[in-house]
This record gives structure tokens, C-alpha cells and sequence, in this order.
């Protein structure tokens, strides 16, 4: 079992050395999209075992395993310009990722790829970090639960890099409300304001544990669950721990459950109009979010 605060400190003090990131924030922001590539990967892989036919989003030269997972693999200055080339790039190819028969999934990846940024410079300490990084095996079910560890350690580095006020509710209080509201299935829960995903995360848990038997109740479930963020580092480290989270056969429709800024405007009128209780044909729906939630645009 890896040592979670060995590899998380270790990525830090190796980003710390890199001349391109400047703080935390960016520190953040640079792990997360690593975190999604590698994790999306994994869960590719597991897909492509159990359903026939099944084939990533991701094109195979940019698919974590195929440049990422040798330790003495792409280095230096060939892996900077694989990362940032302004062609033929990872960054260039996946922000306009397309794919006619996963069309969703790829324009998940394009938004996390426009929102976000290579900020090392480095192409030797980038593999320091990748190396560090490929420590944890995400299909393997102990390391899956680590993965709870290091979100929470992310978690708290995000609220003390925030300069704006930001507030990221802690997992205690998360659980705590949850369990209060007690969401059912077939009740419509949804997160104006959701940062990384805890609230929904603790929602999916609660409901599962309590009322989901089957696979057609899970399906329910999935499709019960929407979750709306602005802000780009936020919004990928939810959609990552969603994927990381969700069970195998709620997967793919958890990693639809995050929906882009594009929709923020609508959640924003949801919310100034229904409060914290929405009802909507017939049908009760739960609003789980801070209860300071008060969206602001950049």
C-alpha cells in the first residue's frame, strides 16, 4: 500500500522546484488535470475488460498508459513538447477532442483541457511528478479508498490557496447534512454551487447504501444526481473524484453527473427561484450545497 502523505508531499516539493508553478493555486490546477488523465485511463482499462467493444475517448498516443506509466519513459524536453506543443500536442489535441460515438465523454475532456494548464516548465521534474503519481494503482480497491486520503489532503490545500473567499465544506459536514436531508431514490438532488463534488459524492453513498437493489435502481440514482461548478480546478477535481468514485456500473453516468459552467446561468435562476427546496412536477427535489451559496462571475 503506498504512503499517501509521502507521495503527496513528495509532488509537492518537486512542483515546488519547477520554475513555472507559482503557488498553490497553480500547483492545484496542474495536478488535477494529471489526476484526471491518469484516473480516466485507469477506468478505461477497466471498462475495456468488461464490455465488448468498448474503446476510450482518449486517442491512444495521448492515453496515460501509453506515455506516462514507464519510469524511465519520455523525459526532459521531448516530454514538455508532447505536453505542450501547439499542434500536435496533448493540450492542442484534447481541448478539441472529438468523438462521434462517445460525444459526451469527449466534450467532458475538451472542457477540462480548455480550463485548464501545463504550468511546468520542466519536462524532468514532470516525470519526477508522473512517477510519484503512478504509485497509486486506482483499480486496485485498496488503493481506490486511498484515493479518499489524498482528496482530503487536496481539499484542504484548495481552501487555504483560495484568496476569494472560497469555502470547501469539510467531509464531516457533508456526510452530517446529508444524512439530515436523507435524500431518497427518485428524488432529484442537485449542487448549484459544487465545487469538488462532496455533497454529491455523500448524496450517491447514502442513497446507494439505503435503497439501491438493482441496477435499474442505480440507473435512477445516476440519473438523479446533477452537480453544476464555475470554477475550472474545482470543476475538475470534482469530475475526477465522481469517476475515482462512482461503482463500476455507475461510472459513465456519474462522469455526465458534473455539469459544465456553460449551464451556470440556469442553476443560478434554479436557485433564486425555488431556494433550498425545489419542486418541480410532482417530483420532490433536494438542493445539497454551503449555505452561504451565493454564485458570483468571474
Amino acid at each position: 500500500m503506498p504512503n499517501i502523505s509521502s507521495i503527496v508531499k513528495n509532488v509537492r516539493n518537486i512542483m515546488r522546484q519547477d520554475r513555472g508553478v507559482s503557488g498553490d493555486a497553480q500547483r492545484l490546477e496542474q495536478l488535477g488535470w494529471m489526476l484526471f488523465l491518469k484516473i480516466l485511463d485507469e477506468k478505461d482499462q477497466e471498462l475495456e475488460v468488461i464490455r465488448d467493444g468498448y474503446t476510450s475517448v482518449i486517442p491512444e498516443k495521448f492515453q496515460w498508459r501509453t506515455w506516462a506509466t514507464d519510469p524511465e519513459g519520455m523525459t526532459g524536453e521531448p516530454l514538455s513538447l508532447f505536453i505542450d506543443h501547439p499542434t500536435d500536442g496533448l493540450f492542442a489535441n484534447l481541448k478539441t477532442l472529438q468523438s462521434p460515438k462517445a460525444s459526451k465523454r469527449a466534450a467532458l475532456v475538451r472542457e477540462v483541457f480548455d480550463g485548464s494548464n501545463n504550468y511546468m516548465k520542466s519536462g524532468f521534474e514532470m516525470r519526477k511528478v508522473i512517477n510519484q503519481l503512478n504509485g497509486f494503482d486506482f483499480n486496485n480497491s485498496e488503493d481506490r479508498h486511498i484515493f479518499g486520503t489524498v482528496y482530503e489532503s487536496i481539499l484542504v490545500e484548495l481552501r487555504d490557496a483560495g484568496n476569494k473567499g472560497e469555502y470547501y465544506t469539510p467531509r464531516a459536514i457533508t456526510q452530517l447534512m446529508t444524512q439530515m436531508t436523507a435524500p431518497k431514490l427518485g428524488e432529484k438532488v442537485l449542487d448549484p454551487a459544487a465545487g469538488t463534488g462532496g455533497f454529491l459524492t455523500c448524496a450517491i453513498d447514502h442513497i446507494r447504501d439505503t435503497e439501491v437493489h438493482t441496477l435499474d435502481d442505480d440507473a435512477i440514482l445516476q440519473k438523479s444526481i446533477t452537480g453544476w461548478e464555475l470554477k475550472p480546478v474545482s470543476y475538475v477535481l470534482g469530475l475526477t473524484y465522481l469517476i475515482a468514485h462512482a461503482n463500476q456500473d455507475a461510472r459513465d453516468k456519474s462522469f455526465k453527473a458534473f455539469s459544465a459552467d456553460s449551464q451556470w446561468q440556469a442553476v443560478r435562476k434554479a436557485s433564486e427561484e425555488d431556494g433550498k427546496i425545489l419542486i418541480k412536477g410532482g417530483v420532490q427535489s433536494i438542493m445539497l450545497t454551503p449555505t452561504d451559496y451565493s454564485p458570483r462571475q468571474k
